[in-house]
């Protein structure tokens, strides 16, 4: 039960604490020294200074868990422990990746003669407590290695097996596209009910309400009934909501497959319209309403102007 885990962020660094404190031995590293810091009370926990030292702390056949940001940051701790590691470990992306580049990646781990495991992580902020739902993807016999640590991550049937490399991070691509339009469909319809002045409804006790025995309950419904709870106005948040990558992932691939996915789709266009990306789509719309009809435009205010 000894594991190294690449990667010490928000995500990462709980991870390494449910291990622990579920009787695994961790190697961990991460490239911030605060971040190694904040773990360095942690037992069960040693933390090293680079990728070198946490192989060679480990003994062979190893399994190395990486938790980093999708993109290059990525590539590189891969390309790097691969060529660090030896033959018969196991490497684990645990971080949002295209199925697509694990794919790639599980041959460029092979022919170090390293097998490949990719794993969906969801769970957030809550998963030291509650756990982390995993879909992974793999060889069965290497993720027979890792499935030790896995039943210490999630929880009771709280994990899965998903098919060969590729199929873990393809299932959790399309969870985070369902979430998208899960998020979206709730915004919509509170949205509507705090326009309907008329009613003063009171969006915190409807949704505590929906909570119990309502077909559209939820987590996602959980966190928004808590948060309402502190008021429904929400005047002092930018309507802004990133997007991770995986709900464009999830919309290129409902291209190439043929398969209809317009609420998953659509709600990532809502999520670009929030950043702004819509803007000058609405301004040009005005202009050409004031073109054919005289309609008034309304001039740009501070709070209206780009950031």
């Amino acid at each position: 039960m000894q594991i190294g885990m690449v990667g010490l962020g928000r995500m990462g660094a709980n991870m390494v604490r449910r291990m622990a404190r579920g009787g695994a031995k961790v190697a961990a590293f991460d490239v911030s020294p605060a971040a190694r810091t904040a773990l360095d009370k942690e037992t069960g926990v040693s933390l090293h200074a680079d990728l070198a030292a946490l192989v060679s702390a480990l003994p062979a056949p190893r399994v190395v868990w990486v938790m980093l940001p999708s993109g290059e940051i990525t590539e590189q701790a891969l390309q790097s422990l691969a060529k660090l590691m030896a033959k018969g470990d196991v490497l684990v992306d645990g971080g949002n990746a295209n199925y697509k580049d694990s794919q790639r990646r599980a041959k460029d781990a092979a022919a170090y003669g390293i097998h490949f495991i990719d794993a969906g992580v969801s769970g957030g902020v809550w998963g030291l407590a509650n756990g982390y739902a995993l879909m992974l993807g793999g060889d069965k016999d290497a993720f027979a290695r890792v499935e030790p640590f896995v039943k210490l991550l999630a929880p009771e049937n709280g994990w899965t097996h998903c098919g060969p490399v590729g199929s873990g991070h393809y299932v959790k691509m399309i969870h985070n596209g369902i979430e998208y339009g899960m998020m979206q469909a709730y915004a919509e319809g509170l949205s509507m009910m705090k326009a309907k002045e008329e009613f003063n409804l009171d969006l915190a006790e409807i949704t505590e309400m929906w909570r119990h025995g309502s077909v559209v309950r939820s987590w996602l419904l959980d966190l928004t009934a808590e948060f309402l709870k502190g008021g429904q106005a929400l005047d002092s948040i930018d309507p802004i909501v990133a997007d991770s990558g995986e709900g464009r992932w999830t919309a290129i691939e409902a291209v190439e497959l043929g398969v209809p996915a317009p609420v998953m789709s659509l709600a990532l266009m809502a999520r670009f319209a929030s950043q702004g990306k819509a803007d000058y789509g609405s301004k040009l719309l005005a202009m050409m309403r004031a073109g054919f009809g005289g309609h008034a435009v309304q001039p740009a205010t501070a709070t209206s102007k780009p950031k």
